[in-house]
């Protein structure tokens, strides 16, 4: 059905899916903690590198009579009736994912970034085929190789790491263990890298051992978007990520690719690792794809990305040791031992604060550091005013946990004048 003859007209149809008020009605229970957990996000500052705010649109189209709708299959080619209108909103989402970041090709039916990588191996790889992928201690992910996962245990994988000094990727390692192994993929992407990868640098490796190259650009993809970013899609086979974190859209994943991969990648996701779409969230993707081709969104990823060194340089100043010595991107990974303090009792100090971010492995040995994101607090408008601020109260918070309940409030107030969602 063309959107031409859908009716947008108020209709009586139209009743409220999203009406507060019915489910206090139905089910106080749950009312309470979506209120409570309103009001955490609000009186808090979100410095968890993988969130963000989705805007009102992207919220309206999640809790939408789409989630209603079962469509296993793809536009055109569905296993359930009904299917017309949904088919629409896929076709909307997957173009728009082409346009924004230049792909030939555009899967969004994946329920997360995991699924969109087990999705590419499927697509490319055999059990027991050996993968070249960043060591989890140096900030691959779960998906990289790790025993606990479904990577670990069907593929053989071997990591690469960083340089001892600096903490950026030793490309010459890098190659000189694709040349040892001979893998089949090698995989590039971190969960806490804060530089940007040369993807033209790990093509050249991967083109001279005959491997696939798979990008895993789940952080990166908003600022991508945004051209605040390099676009790995001219340079991988595969390039998977998320729709969340500074993409600004519903939690799930997205697949990238040539035309030659297009078929072997859908049927990787469908029928081969997934069952029925979910249609309400792919909606939502079409929504924040849209808003991340706008020039506000440019605007955006640029100021994430200078949040992230100013705060950054704040951390530096207070005595964080900052890995890398800055940030490219909207992540900075800051070791708090130089304070005294080892980074679960300063997380659950920030906490106290009312300052929210997670702990990740540092680049060597055992110890850990804080990871921490700028997308949400840039949605919500703060600047680099606010991001000094925010690097001294998270000082305070941390080398002196008599000040937490002064901090509490300082938090309180700061996020009080920048509200997620305004009105």
């Amino acid at each position: 059905m063309p959107l031409s003859t859908v009716s947008t007209a108020p209709t009586a149809h139209e009743a409220s899916y999203t009406d507060l008020d019915a489910l206090r009605r139905q089910d106080p229970e749950l009312a309470d903690v979506l209120i409570a957990e309103a009001a955490r996000q609000a009186e808090g500052l979100q410095l968890v590198a993988a969130e963000n705010f989705t805007s009102p649109a992207v919220l309206t189209a999640l809790g939408s009579p789409l989630a209603n709708k079962y469509a296993e299959g793809y536009p055109g080619a569905r296993h359930h009736g009904g299917c017309e209108l949904v088919d629409i909103a896929e076709r909307i989402a997957v173009d728009r994912a082409k346009a924004l970041f230049g792909a030939e090709h555009a899967n969004v039916q994946a329920h997360s970034g995991s699924s969109a990588v087990l999705a590419a191996y499927a697509a490319l790889l055999r059990p027991g085929d050996t993968v070249l992928a960043m060591g989890l201690p140096y900030g691959g992910h779960l998906t990289h190789g790790s025993p606990a996962n479904f990577s670990g245990r069907w593929f053989d994988f071997v990591g690469y790491g960083v340089d001892a000094e600096s903490g950026l990727i030793d490309y010459d390692q890098v190659h000189t263990l694709a040349r040892s192994h001979r893998p089949k993929a090698i995989v590039c992407g971190s969960i806490s890298y804060p530089r940007h990868i040369d993807y033209a640098a790990f093509r050249e490796i991967a083109d001279d051992v005959g491997a696939y190259l798979i990008a895993d650009a789940a952080h990166p993809m908003g600022l991508v978007a945004g051209g605040a970013a390099p676009n790995p899609v001219p340079h991988a086979d595969v390039v998977c990520a998320t729709t969340h974190k500074v993409l600004r859209g519903p939690r799930g994943g997205l697949l990238l690719c040539g035309a030659d991969l297009a078929e072997r990648i859908d049927r990787a996701v469908f029928p081969f690792t997934q069952g029925g779409a979910q249609m309400h969230t792919i909606a939502a993707k079409a929504v924040a794809f849209g808003e991340a081709a706008a020039p506000a969104f440019t605007a955006y990823a640029h100021q994430v990305v200078a949040n992230a060194r100013t705060l950054a340089q704040g951390l530096a100043a207070a005595g964080f040791a900052v890995t890398t010595e800055g940030t490219d991107t909207h992540l900075v990974l800051a070791d708090p031992a130089p304070l005294g303090v080892e980074a679960h009792t300063a997380r659950g100090r920030l906490a106290a604060a009312g300052i929210v971010l997670d702990t990740c492995a540092l680049p060597h040995g055992e110890a850990r550091g804080l990871r921490l994101g700028s997308a949400a607090v840039t949605t919500q408008g703060m600047t680099a005013p606010e991001m000094a601020r925010i690097a001294g109260l998270m000082a305070d918070a941390v080398r002196d946990a008599a000040e937490i309940p002064n901090v509490r409030e300082e938090v309180r107030e700061l996020a009080g004048r920048f509200p997620p969602y305004p009105g």
